[in-house]
């Protein structure tokens, strides 16, 4: 019988409780959309709340059948910030439009997506034999806005998205997940030729130039983005991915001010060579300039009136449904958090702030929990990426930082971001699950032993030793005592 780890418990009927409370969070925001809009509890109510629940308790039945040592609130935190966002979206769809209908569409292929990862990944280190394809296919995801034919042009003033027939998708949700592999896996084969010892500055040891070529590498691609796709925030997101699984990797704080060096360059290039991205730096630090706040493109309408919306809902919100957020530009994507902040005020906001940061920790616990050295970084890097897109948007709509135009994780409307996003959840749940699941210590059986396999060359037998030469060696006499 195999000795099982007391410590290794499933939690999956905790997950289902706090499943539960999620779907309570979520359905219950739709519910009072639908009480502002006098459509409470109507037959579409009741069909995409039935759909939502049925998709999350599916997924806690496939996670009880493939991965029941995944960690339990994972789901149940992504689960309540989707059905957020649903609710939200559905309050701010106008006469005519359907744009709430649409993510509930997407939310359901989303998390089918996510399924089918968790139900057919049997072990993430499988993932570790695709490191170079990895790489090919995120170089073949960011060229396709650009190919023509495929490509829907410039969309906002970015170059990311591919129209398939009606439908429109940006492939660069998808690179950062295949981008987390490359890196997870190429870090993890060649830690030790990127330790190898360089100049030492004082206490900090740097880098060899030649061992800098991944860095490098990376940077090209960041600032690749920011020139032929004119995408600020996903140039960051790149770049910031790398620079934390290096760091993880590594733990020299070396590469992290070599990062940030280069970053600081590339962005102080960019904002002199690039006008769209002078705009942006322009529309953050001058946002109140009437000027700038009715200027047709690269204004600051979008950030002030979201800070205004956000100062009318001040400490606890107007209430769902009860407050004006529609009259912020993108209200449902790019400054949803604007509309959160208004209609849930500060500590709405607060507490959505809150589950991300429990979501983060518990990628970066499942991160902690793995006993291999692709997967603890392969957890971080998946982890830190929802992390840092957060940080972006929020720093962006609170004018913390300037605006790039990122999405909300699970929160704001975009296909492919919420596909991507999903992927993500179902990878660090595959990633707990083996963290957290107990270890096999049975003795292995006769003949399986490491080295068992192997044939040894035969020790030769010593000869008897010869008393005429050996003086040490037993005499007759001795023999017969």
């Amino acid at each position: 019988m195999t000795p099982i780890d007391p410590v290794a418990r499933p939690r999956r009927n905790v997950e289902l409780v706090l499943l539960v409370l999620a779907l309570a969070v979520g359905i219950g925001a739709q519910a009072l959309v639908g009480v502002d809009r006098q459509k409470a509890f109507d037959s579409d109510f009741w069909f995409q709340s039935g759909l939502l629940a049925l998709a999350a308790l599916a997924f806690h039945v496939v996670l009880r059948i493939r991965a029941k040592y995944a960690d339990p609130v994972i789901l149940p935190l992504v689960v309540a910030l989707n059905g957020l966002g649903l609710a939200m979206i559905h309050r701010l769809d106008r006469v005519g439009e359907d744009t709430g209908n649409n993510q509930l569409r997407w939310t359901l292929v989303a998390m089918a997506v996510a399924i089918a990862v968790i139900w057919f990944l049997k072990d993430h280190r499988i993932l570790r034999r695709f490191t170079y394809i990895s790489l090919a296919v995120s170089a073949v995801l960011l060229i396709l806005p650009l190919v023509p034919g495929i490509s829907a042009g410039e969309v906002l003033g970015a170059s990311v998205w591919i129209k398939i027939g009606s439908m429109t998708f940006q492939p660069g949700e998808i690179a950062k997940i295949t981008l987390a592999i490359f890196f997870a896996g190429y870090l993890s084969s060649n830690r030790d030729l990127i330790l190898l010892a360089g100049r030492k500055v004082g206490p900090v040891q740097f880098p060899r130039f030649k061992d800098m070529g991944p860095m490098i590498t990376a940077w090209l691609v960041s600032i690749g983005v920011l020139v032929f796709q004119r995408d600020l925030g996903t140039s960051i997101l790149f770049f910031g991915l790398f620079l934390v699984m290096i760091y993880v990797a590594t733990s020299r704080i070396s590469w992290v001010i070599i990062g940030l060096v280069l970053m600081v360059v590339g962005g102080f290039v960019a904002a002199q060579v690039f006008s769209h991205v002078a705009l942006r730096i322009d529309g953050w630090v001058n946002a109140f300039t009437p000027e700038v706040y009715g200027r047709e493109f690269g204004g600051s309408l979008q950030i002030v009136e979201g800070l205004f919306g956000m100062a009318n809902g001040g400490l606890v919100g107007t209430g769902l449904g009860q407050g004006r957020p529609n009259l912020v530009p993108f209200a449902n994507s790019d400054m949803i958090i604007a509309s959160f902040g208004e209609e849930l005020g500060l500590i709405g906001v607060f507490a959505i702030v809150l589950m991300y940061l429990l979501l983060f920790t518990r990628g970066f616990r499942a991160a902690l929990g793995t006993r291999d050295a692709f997967g603890k970084l392969l957890a971080t890097g998946l982890s830190f990426a929802i992390a840092l897109q957060c940080f972006v948007v929020i720093g962006g709509v609170t004018r913390l930082i300037p605006l790039t135009g990122l999405t909300t994780p699970f929160l704001a409307a975009g296909g492919s971001s919420l596909l991507a996003n999903w992927i993500i959840v179902g990878l660090l749940l595959m990633i707990s699950h083996t963290a957290r699941g107990p270890v096999d210590t049975t003795p292995l059986p006769p003949g399986q032993e490491p080295g068992a396999g192997r044939k040894f060359p035969a020790t030769p037998s010593k000869p008897a030793p010869d008393p005429r030469t050996n003086p040490d060696a037993p005499t007759e006499a001795v023999k017969q005592l």
